[in-house]
């Protein structure tokens, strides 16, 4: 009997600093670090499975003034390059990012510690997007399913210890959302909830379009709320990630855009991995002021 080919994959994270990455990534880390960013540069910050692509749909429709044609000029991995994504013989993400015309909307999953110097230096703007814990290990479990660049997950519950151990790629979601919520003050960041955007996207996108210093009209930002709605990212093949080859992302075995909710982590936790998670959870963030939100 042929194995799955979920079940087969021995793709292996290496880390950086004590934070797990993909192997491509790694030996690309050099040229990672020696990125040149410019003052002008727009930086989206999420850990994964945070509601990137969403972030990134909105920034593109407001930097396009709403014009949908616009925005539909090519696949939206293609339109903000990644910039520790290395996938060689492909342009990586730095390559991509070089090859752009200033002023650049650049993205990263990169915790602030990884992150090349050139972007403190020049004083970027930010713009991070932090999704509640629950949420968030629950779709990154369907996306490491899914994703036939990462390690096999195992079983939910095998997952669940990987992830809250923070060995996952990226690293530990506490980490992240600590270290990019106590330098907020510092630079230039607009720390953004997905609960809030989902609760009343037309006030967060509102802020959004204020961060990046445009003004449009309260049509357009309507415009912008339909057009940035899960509903019609999951159906448009140039956001749902259908292009992609299923040698990377196998998308019959579970979709990129799968449901886009507040609260679906209780069709998964275990009442017992409820109850440890919130203690783990008290722990990691103790002492900080980030509240989030694990229903609507």
């Amino acid at each position: 009997m042929a194995l799955a080919p979920e079940l087969s994959r021995q793709t292996k994270l290496k880390e950086v600093a004590g934070i797990p990455l993909m192997d491509p990534t790694v030996n690309n880390w050099s040229q990672i670090q020696t990125f040149k960013a410019k003052p002008d540069d727009l930086l989206i910050c999420t850990y994964p499975k945070s509601g990137t692509t969403w972030i990134q749909e909105i920034v593109n429709m407001i930097e396009q003034n709403g014009d949908v044609e616009k925005c539909q000029r090519t696949i939206i991995q293609h339109r903000h390059p990644f910039i520790e994504w290395a996938q060689p013989p492909q342009p990586s993400g730095v390559d991509k990012a070089n090859a752009m015309p200033a002023p650049r909307i650049l993205r990263t999953h990169l915790p602030p510690q990884l992150l090349p110097p050139s972007f403190w230096t020049n004083n970027c703007k930010y713009l991070y997007v932090a999704r509640n814990a629950k949420d968030c290990m629950v779709s990154y479990y369907h996306f490491y399913r899914m994703c036939q660049v990462l390690p096999n997950p195992g079983t939910w519950n095998e997952y669940f210890e990987t992830f809250i151990n923070g060995k996952v790629s990226w690293g530990s979601w506490f980490d992240h959302v600590k270290g990019w919520w106590e330098i907020r003050d510092r630079y230039q960041i607009l720390f953004l909830f997905y609960e809030d955007m989902k609760r009343d996207p037309k006030r967060e996108i509102q802020k959004v379009m204020q961060f990046m210093g445009k003004n449009l009209d309260e049509e357009v930002v309507d415009k912008i709320v339909l057009e940035t709605s899960f509903e019609k990212m999951k159906d448009n093949p140039l956001t749902n990630f259908s292009t992609i080859p299923k040698t990377i992302m196998d998308q019959s075995i579970s979709p990129f855009m799968r449901k886009g909710i507040v609260g679906d982590w209780k069709n998964h936790f275990t009442v017992a991995q409820n109850e440890r998670f919130d203690e783990i959870y008290e722990q990691k963030l103790d002492g900080t002021s980030l509240n989030f939100c694990t229903e609507l």
